[in-house]
């Protein structure tokens, strides 16, 4: 009979000691060499760091102020990540939206200038084209056959008015481009600054 009371009070006891080891907490922590660690408690140093806290097999984390935002701008999509660079971008870069109008002035420059460039060049190869054409015309109205070294610099003279036709149009398309880029900067820059939208935007 004691015997069996005393195999009852041990049985009992280790069911307690079951009992309070399932309500404990086990944490989980990473040192500064990157080893994990579990235990009942975590020691200071590591406190502020990544940590898992067990506790009635559910698992609750714990994080620094920065990692918390590691995730979420995990969570971003590329267009926010690249808007939110984006602005911050414009606030560093400009000082006013009168900034703004200078950088685009001086894009425009560069592409105005490659426009000129281009127009001059068309002018050109299309006056080279007629010359070469009537020269084409004598020879026919003399009842004679067209050189192939005519033939091959006509074809080129028209290969050239293509291709500079194509620069050309790139290149005005550009310009607007720059022009639009620049006007939705400028819009968003004075968004971001607390500023009136200016008239007609």
């Amino acid at each position: 009979m004691m015997m069996k009371s005393k195999m009852l009070v041990g049985v009992a006891a280790l069911f307690a000691a079951i009992s309070l080891n399932a309500e404990a907490k086990l944490y989980k922590w990473v040192d500064e060499n990157g080893t994990t660690h579990y235990g009942e408690t975590i020691p200071p140093k590591y406190a502020n760091r990544n940590a898992q806290t067990f506790e009635k097999g559910r698992v609750q984390e714990r994080e620094s102020t920065r990692e918390s935002a590691n995730v979420q701008r995990k969570m971003l999509s590329d267009e926010e990540v690249q808007a939110e660079r984006h602005d911050n971008a414009l606030i560093n870069t400009y000082s006013s939206d009168k900034e703004i109008d200078l950088a685009r002035d001086r894009n425009l420059q560069q592409v105005e200038a490659r426009i000129s460039s281009y127009t001059t060049l068309l002018k050109s190869a299309n006056e080279n084209l007629v010359s070469l054409q009537q020269e084409q015309e004598r020879i026919a109205k003399q009842n004679r056959k067209t050189p192939k070294s005519l033939e091959e610099d006509l074809e080129n003279a028209k290969l050239r008015i293509e291709q500079f036709q194509a620069d050309l149009d790139t290149n005005k398309a550009e310009l607007e481009a720059v022009k639009a880029r620049y006007a939705k900067d400028k819009a968003r820059y004075r968004e971001l600054k607390g500023l009136a939208p200016l008239e007609g935007q």
